[in-house]
């Protein structure tokens, strides 16, 4: 995550968000259930760390720092994983699109997703204290899968096929709600977005998603615990 106010409005808000209602929540579990009996550990690793090394804003969907793969940033992050004894598993990048309530604007971020295994929460959680303060962040996210009825469980990690960063762009941008609730989302480079949120925020994950044109019979719902490390 860059180095701005985005983050920390975010983390803010979601802080907020675990004092909602017990009967919000419920809702939101009731809804989910529903519409995603699959399994939702389907490929899911232990954990997930999301995380670049870029420290400016970027407001410029055409700016060329955009362009980056983040190789050597990858090679290393899978160093610090190995140090601390976990196993690092595939290492995914993406395109973010962000909503700033400074700028009141769109923000896009080049960044990687990487699969952590062998690793529990207070490992997960000292990986990206380094990784925060090696590359200057704010904050890191992580994510551990868990089951839907675990006691940790706070959040959800919505992935489906067919998203681009222009969609989810204008999506962002025409949705007030998701834009101060969610803060925004990723896709990867084929087009599949990766979108986490409060297990409260549910209801308004899934109404987004269905902006983005996204099936929600085809979307994949991974129940865990979510993370913002600074």
């Amino acid at each position: 995550m860059k180095n701005d106010h985005r983050t920390k409005n975010v983390i803010m808000r979601r802080q907020l968000h675990v004092l909602a209602t017990v009967a919000a929540l419920t809702l939101g579990v009731a809804d989910a259930g529903s519409a995603q009996e699959r399994p939702a550990a389907r490929g899911c690793p232990t954990a997930e760390i999301f995380a670049t090394d870029n420290t400016a804003i970027i407001t410029d969907p055409a700016d060329s720092r955009l362009n980056t793969r983040l190789t050597l940033f990858d090679q290393e992050v899978r160093k610090i994983i190995h140090a601390h004894g976990a196993r690092s598993g595939s290492s995914t990048l993406l395109d973010g699109v962000f909503w700033s309530g400074d700028l009141r604007k769109a923000t896009y971020e080049r960044s990687r997703e990487f699969d952590v295994d062998q690793v529990g929460r207070d490992g997960l959680h000292h990986i990206a204290d380094v990784v925060a303060k090696q590359y200057h962040q704010e904050s890191v996210l992580t994510f551990r899968c868990l089951p839907r009825t675990s006691t940790d469980t706070d959040a959800v990690e919505i992935q489906a096929p067919g998203v681009s960063r222009t969609r989810l762009h204008d999506a962002l941008l025409a949705d007030a709600e998701a834009r101060d609730r969610l803060g925004g989302g990723s896709v990867t480079l084929d087009g599949r977005l990766v979108l986490i949120a409060p297990l409260a925020d549910l209801p308004v994950a899934q109404r987004f998603t269905a902006e983005l044109g996204v099936d929600w019979n085809r979307a994949e719902v991974r129940y865990g615990d979510e993370e913002f490390v600074s």
